[in-house]
C-alpha cells in the first residue's frame, strides 16, 4: 500500500466498502475541517500537513475501518491548532469522534524513555492503559506507520530514535491486537533505520536467492493445489513472504540463513475448520513433516486471537516449506486482528464496540505477560497489576508515571529517583499541599518538594507506601546505614582485640596480611572484613589466629566443639549446630533443604558450615568434616525450594495455580515456563516455612484437574 497525495485517492479506496452516502458525507466534512485547521502548515518533507492525516486514514481503509474511525483519523491532529478545542469537535462531529481525537492527542504528548527492558515493558503498558477506546490505538498505529514511511526527512539521530521506539513499543502492540500486516511493515521499516547494516544484509541475501525461491514456491503451490483438488477441498494458495525483521532476528540469534525454515512458505485458505485439518492430513500424506514444527493454533489460539495450523514439510527437491492452513475468516483476523471484529452499527451502534472493548480489556491484561518479560515480573504483574489495576499520574513537566492503585506521593517520589525520595519533605497534588499518605488518582499532577539537608526517609514510610519499588529503596537506605555502622563496629572490635594481644594495628593490616585475609575468607575489600566481623559472620580471633599462623585452625575448633555434648548453645537460629553458637551457616543450593528435611552439616574451609539434605548426592559419600545439625522446632524464616508442575494447556491455568499459594502462605520467587504441543511445564522457586506446608501445597495443586504431576525438584 503506497502513500496517497489527495483526498480523491482516499475516497476511491473508501468507496470499495463504504456505500452509505451519509457516511461519505461525514468523512468529507472531516476532511474540509482538518484542511482548514492545518492550512499553511508544512511537514518537514515540504508537503502540506494535511497529507499526514489523509494517509493515516488511508492506511486504515486496508482494515475496512468505518466512517467514525476514518473521520477521527483525518481529525486526529486538529487539537494541535490552539484555536480548536474539544468542544469544537464535539459540536461539529459528536462525542464519539471527539473522544477518539482527544485520546489520540493524549498519546501524542507522551515522551518515551527506553533505557532498560523495564522501561520498554512499562511504556507499552502506559500506552495501552491510557487508551479508553481501542480505536485510539488503531489510529495511533496507522499514524506511526505513515510517519515511518516518511521518516527519511528527519535527522539521522531522530530516525534511529523513532525506529527503536517503533520496534520496542508500537510493533509489539500491533502484534498484541493481531494487526499482523501493520506490525510487519512497522518492523521492516524500523529495522532499516535502527540497524541499517542488518537490514541491508538480509535484503542482500533475499535478493541473491529470490529467483530460485520464486521457482520453488511456484512449483510447490501447483503441487499442493493439485493434491487438494484431487481430494475435493476448495481452496486458495499463495506464497507467503517472510518479514525482513523476522529473518534478521533469527540471524541475530546465530542461525544461518540456510537453516531458517520459513523462508519458503505457503498459506492455504479453505472454507471451514474441518477442512483445515483435512488439508493438513492430505499434505502430510505426500510431504514428510517435521514433528516438532506442527502447531495447532486453531484448537489453542494465541492471546491476540490468531488461529491457524502450522506445519513444516520436506517439499520439492527436499526443500523445507512452512505451510499455514486457515479459513478465510481466520486470515482476516490474522491480518487485521482486533480491527476485524468491530461492527459499530450493530445493536444501535453499541454491540460491536462493547465486544471490541472486552477484547481490548483482555489484551491489556496479557500485554505484559509475554515471553519478553522475566517470570518473576510475570507473576507480580498477574497478582498486583492485572487484578489490582494501575493509575497514571503526571510530573509538572507532563511525563506520565505509572503506579499501583492506592499509591502515595512517596511512591511517586521514589519512582522518579531514589534521591528525590530520600530528600522528600512534602508534596503538592494539582497545586494543593497534601499529606504524605494522600492516595493518588488518575491524571493527578504531582510535585515533590525536597530539601538537600533532609536526613533521609522515615521508618514509618514503610507502613505508608504501596509499591515494592518504594519499599525496596527505603529499605536500601537503612541497609546502607546499618552496613556503615557494622563496618565501624567491626573495625573497632578488631582494633580492641589486637590491642589486647599487644599487636600493632597498622602492622597487622599490612598489604600482605590483608591480601591473605581476603583470599582466605573470599572477600573483596577490607571494609568487607570489618562488615563480616561487625555482623558476627567471622570471629575476630579466627582472623588473628589465621594471620599469625596459629596451628589449631577454626575448622578443627568447630569439630571439637561439635563433639562436646556438654557445650551450651543458644538456639535462637533456625539451624542448630551441636556444640557451637554464632557460626556462619549456609544452605546448600544443590539440594535446597527446608525445615522438616533430615540434614547434616559440612565444615568448609573459611566459609562456615554448609547444610545439606542427608540424601544429597554431593554429601552422601563424605565422612570427614561432617557434623550434626538440626532444625529449630519453631523456624522463623521461609526457605527456598523448587517444584515442577506438569499440566495440560489451559487459559488462566497459571492464575489458578497461583491462587493455591496464597491459601498456604507460600511466596513465589520465580517461575520458568516451557511448552510443547499439548502440555506445559512450570518450574517454580518458592519460599516455605517447613516441609509439611510444602506437602500440603503439592496436594492442593494436584487437585487441579489439568495438572498431571507435581514434584519437588533440585535445579
Amino acid at each position: 500500500m503506497n502513500n496517497i497525495e489527495s483526498y480523491d485517492q482516499l475516497l476511491e479506496s473508501l468507496k470499495e466498502y463504504i456505500h452509505d452516502q451519509a457516511d461519505l458525507d461525514l468523512i468529507q466534512k472531516s476532511y474540509e475541517y482538518a484542511t482548514n485547521a492545518h492550512k499553511g502548515i508544512k511537514r518537514r518533507s515540504g508537503e502540506d500537513y494535511i497529507t499526514h492525516p489523509l494517509n493515516t486514514a488511508y492506511i486504515l481503509t486496508s482494515l475496512n475501518a468505518d466512517s467514525t474511525i476514518i473521520s477521527a483519523a483525518i481529525l486526529h491532529d486538529v487539537l494541535k491548532n490552539e484555536d480548536i478545542t474539544y468542544d469544537d469537535i464535539l459540536n461539529n462531529f459528536g462525542k464519539d469522534i471527539a473522544d477518539i481525537v482527544n485520546g489520540v492527542s493524549k498519546l501524542t504528548n507522551l515522551n518515551f524513555e527506553l533505557e532498560t527492558k523495564d522501561d520498554i515493558n512499562k511504556q507499552r503498558k502506559i500506552l495501552v492503559g491510557l487508551t479508553e477506546d481501542v480505536r485510539v490505538l488503531m489510529i495511533k498505529l496507522a499514524e506511526r506507520l505513515h510517519n515511518m514511511r516518511t521518516i527519511e526527512s528527519q535527522p539521522l539521530e531522530k530516525q534511529k530514535e523513532k525506529a527503536l521506539e517503533t520496534l520496542e513499543i508500537y510493533a509489539p502492540i500491533a502484534h498484541g491486537i493481531g494487526m499482523g500486516k501493520i506490525k510487519s511493515e512497522l518492523e521492516d521499516i524500523s529495522l532499516k533505520y535502527a540497524k541499517p547494516e542488518g537490514y541491508n544484509s538480509v535484503v542482500s541475501k533475499l535478493n541473491e536467492t529470490k529467483e530460485q525461491r520464486d521457482k520453488y514456491i511456484e512449483t510447490m503451490i501447483k503441487e499442493v493445489s493439485n493434491l487438494l483438488d484431487e481430494n475435493n477441498i476448495k481452496h486458495k494458495i499463495k506464497g507467503r513472504s517472510k518479514g525482513i525483521y523476522s529473518i534478521f532476528r533469527k540471524l541475530d540469534k546465530g542461525k544461518r540463513f540456510e537453516d531458517i525454515y520459513d523462508i519458503l512458505a505457503l498459506r492455504v485458505f479453505v472454507d471451514t475448520v474441518p477442512e483445515c485439518y483435512q488439508a493438513l492430513g492430505i499434505i502430510h500424506s505426500k510431504y514428510k513433516p517435521i514433528p516438532k514444527r506442527i502447531k495447532d493454533f486453531i484448537a489453542m489460539p494465541k492471546a491476540n486471537m490468531y488461529q491457524s495450523l502450522h506445519t513444516t514439510v520436506y517439499g520439492i527437491d527436499n526443500q523445507l516449506f512452512e505451510i499455514q492452513i486457515r479459513t478465510y475468516e481466520m486470515d482476516e483476523i490474522a491480518e487485521r486482528g482486533i480491527a476485524s471484529h468491530w461492527s459499530y452499527k450493530e445493536n444501535g451502534g453499541h454491540g460491536g464496540k462493547s465486544n471490541l472493548e472486552q477484547r481490548l480489556q483482555f489484551f491489556r491484561s496479557i500485554l505484559e505477560l509475554n515471553n519478553e518479560q522475566d517470570d518473576l515480573a510475570f507473576v507480580k504483574n498477574v497478582k498486583e497489576e492485572v487484578f489490582n489495576g494501575a493509575i497514571y499520574v503526571y510530573t509538572p513537566q507532563g511525563k506520565v508515571i505509572e503506579l499501583k492503585q492506592g499509591s502515595t506521593p512517596i511512591d511517586f517520589a521514589y519512582r522518579i529517583h531514589s534521591d528525590i525520595g530520600d530528600k522528600m519533605v512534602g508534596a503538592m497534588v494539582n497545586g494543593n499541599i497534601v499529606p504524605l499518605d494522600y492516595e493518588l488518582h488518575d491524571n493527578d499532577v504531582v510535585k515533590i518538594n525536597t530539601n538537600k539537608n533532609q536526613a533521609g526517609p522515615s521508618y514509618e514510610w514503610l507502613n505508608i507506601v504501596k509499591t515494592e519499588n518504594a519499599k525496596s529503596k527505603i529499605k536500601a537506605y537503612f541497609n546502607k546505614i546499618d552496613k556503615e555502622e557494622a563496618i565501624k563496629k567491626g573495625e573497632e572490635l578488631l582494633y580492641k582485640e589486637l590491642r589486647k594481644k599487644k599487636i600493632i594495628f597498622n602492622e597487622f593490616l599490612c598489604e600482605e596480611n590483608v591480601n591473605k585475609i581476603l583470599k582466605e575468607y573470599r572477600l573483596n575489600s577490607l571494609d568487607d572484613v570489618y562488615l563480616s566481623i561487625g555482623k558476627s559472620n567471622i570471629n575476630v580471633n579466627s582472623i588473628i589466629n589465621f594471620v599469625l599462623d596459629i596451628n589449631e585452625n577454626k575448622e578443627d575448633i568447630m569439630l571439637k566443639k561439635s563433639m562436646n555434648s556438654n557445650y551450651d548453645v543458644n538456639i535462637k537460629n533456625d539451624i542448630i549446630v551441636d556444640g557451637i553458637d554464632e557460626i556462619k551457616v549456609n544452605l546448600a543450593s544443590c539440594c535446597k533443604p527446608i525445615p522438616g528435611d533430615l540434614i547434616v552439616g559440612y565444615i568448609t574451609k573459611g566459609y562456615g558450615i554448609n547444610v545439606h539434605r542427608k540424601d544429597c548426592k554431593n554429601i552422601i559419600s563424605l565422612d570427614e568434616r561432617i557434623i550434626n545439625v538440626r532444625w529449630n522446632a519453631n523456624p522463623l524464616q521461609k526457605y527456598p525450594t523448587n517444584i515442577k508442575i506438569s499440566a495440560l494447556k489451559k487459559n488462566d491455568l497459571l492464575v489458578t495455580i497461583i491462587s493455591k499459594f496464597g491459601n498456604n502462605n507460600i511466596t513465589i520467587k520465580s517461575i520458568n515456563t516451557s511448552e510443547c504441543i499439548d502440555n506445559v511445564i512450570f518450574d517454580l522457586t518458592i519460599l516455605v516455612t517447613k516441609k509439611d506446608v510444602l506437602d500440603k501445597l503439592i496436594n492442593d495443586i494436584k487437585s487441579i484437574s489439568e495438572v498431571i504431576s507435581v514434584e519437588r525438584s533440585y535445579v
